[in-house]
């Protein structure tokens, strides 16, 4: 009898020793997802003072003053266009236009019997 009591209570202190484990593993889960938590978070406060920030370089306002200041631009005067005949000459053309288009010559080539996967085969009396 005093076999099985050793038995039984062996079994209860291994139980209790892996029920600890358990417990303590899930305690330090718990706080790594706590601290995954808290740096998402932190992550998300330094996104949105990063947008404000933008925000505030990006502004119109700021951006012309800037301008204004540093770039010592001039309005554009209508004296400033030029006519479209002093324009220069076209580039010449580097395809000679009585040549065949290769893409067409292309899908002439094809079977108009062969289909794709995606395109069932007609049948003469279906419309297209």
């Amino acid at each position: 009898m005093r076999l099985v009591h050793l038995v039984v209570i062996g079994a209860l202190v291994f139980a209790a020793a892996y029920v600890y484990r358990i417990k303590m593993e899930s305690t330090a889960r718990t706080e790594m997802v706590l601290r995954l938590h808290a740096q998402i978070r932190q992550e998300r406060d330094a996104i949105a003072r990063l947008r404000a920030d933008w925000a505030k370089l990006d502004a119109t306002g700021r951006l012309q003053g800037l301008a204004e200041r540093h770039l010592k631009l001039k309005p554009i005067l209508a004296r400033q266009f030029d006519q479209l005949k002093n324009l220069p000459e076209r580039p010449p053309r580097i395809v000679d236009p009585n040549d065949p288009d290769p893409i067409a010559s292309m899908i002439e080539k094809v079977d108009p019997d062969l289909t794709t996967g995606s395109v069932p085969a007609s049948s003469p009396e279906s419309p297209r």
